[in-house]
């Protein structure tokens, strides 16, 4: 089993940690938030989903020493999100080449104020850190303009589009060195 060395991470305006039980029912309203999911899933989470999602996010960590984190306002302490890295082993064409796959997911109150950026850049430097330079992916809806934003904010270029369970997707790559916001 991987060895977790800190995951915390602290930037200006957010603290991410791993996902704890405390963290469902935050997470359940997160889910099943039908504007929240319109590009995701299409479908809001029932609370077993929920369920299995946190059991997967804290899976992650304990096999691979890597997941996502809860995303909290430093200030407030007010639940913003899901952001991190997996391997979801997707059925998809092209391949994503067994690479770390990036994610972001930020209740509607939080979206616009550039947590999702602040997140993923932190989570990306961490990734870094811990194993190295490597290539990351992500996979989004080509009609989510803000996550596509983000990506790119992030480093993230174009490399295919492909479909995913039926819908279109755009397939990213990032690069290390790749421009980022810090």
């Amino acid at each position: 089993m991987p060895n977790i060395i800190s995951s915390d991470i602290d930037t200006d305006r957010l603290t991410m940690r791993c996902s704890r039980l405390e963290d469902f029912e935050e997470s359940h309203a997160l889910w099943s938030d039908p504007q929240v999911v319109q590009y995701i899933t299409g479908k809001p989470s029932t609370s077993e989903e929920t369920w299995f999602r946190l059991l997967r996010n804290v899976g992650h960590w304990q096999l691979l020493g890597f997941g996502y984190w809860v995303v909290r306002e430093k200030n407030t302490g007010r639940f913003v999100g899901e952001v991190g890295l997996a391997d979801f082993r997707r059925d998809i064409q092209p391949s994503l080449g067994g690479s770390k796959e990036a994610g972001w997911v930020l209740a509607p109150w939080a979206q616009g104020k550039g947590f999702a950026t602040e997140a993923v850049s932190a989570a990306l430097r961490w990734t870094e850190e811990r194993f190295g330079p490597e290539r990351v992916v992500c996979l989004i809806d080509p009609k989510n303009e803000a996550s596509v934003k983000v990506a790119h904010r992030c480093g993230f270029r174009e490399f295919a589009r492909g479909t995913y369970k039926g819908e279109p997707s755009l397939m990213l790559e990032r690069f290390p060195g790749s421009a980022q916001s810090r």
